[in-house]
């Protein structure tokens, strides 16, 4: 399986490098030279990349793919995700945290056990993370702290919602 770990924002410079905005918490551990990544186009198209330099620059960073030479082909990878396989993230040591492939696609109920729908996926946002739940076929934000999802159990492939009157209603 794999994540998402960063997006080609833009081109940079005329020698293909690419402003790449970062989707993991470990750049240090995707984006160093010789690390490979897949890329995927928003036409589907995906291929490979190997990295080859990289340098902070405000907020980004700067990669040089060994594949991409011209400013014309870093143009090309526009908005093109970048991914890592799952199997080559390190283990989390946090029992409350997680990866957000891990949460996406687990059941989610409610401390009854009634069914509450499914995670579709983590949404950050400057107020903190959220998980987007399929919940009566509607798309519902639930605020992914403790008081109103108690219990995530990966293993049981599941997570328990206690919501505050009125949160999923319409």
């Amino acid at each position: 399986m794999e994540v998402v770990v960063g997006r080609v924002a833009k081109a940079h410079g005329v020698r293909g490098e690419l402003a790449v905005e970062l989707r993991t918490d470990s750049p240090e551990e995707r984006f160093h030279e010789g690390a490979a990544l897949t890329w995927r186009r928003r036409d589907g198209s995906t291929g490979q990349f190997t990295v080859a330099a990289v340098r902070p620059h405000g907020g980004r960073l700067l990669v040089t793919f060994d594949q991409v030479a011209t400013r014309e082909a870093a143009d090309e990878m526009r908005g093109a995700l970048l991914l890592a396989d799952t199997e080559d993230l390190p283990p989390i040591q946090d029992p409350d945290e997680f990866y957000d492939h891990q949460l996406e696609g687990l059941h989610a109920e409610f401390t009854d056990g009634k069914p509450a729908g499914t995670v579709l996926e983590v949404v950050h946002s400057p107020g903190g993370e959220l998980l987007s739940v399929d919940h009566e076929g509607r798309t519902v934000l639930v605020p992914f702290v403790r008081e109103i999802v108690p219990v995530v159990d990966i293993a049981g492939g599941r997570v328990v919602l206690d919501p505050p009157e009125g949160l999923l209603d319409v």
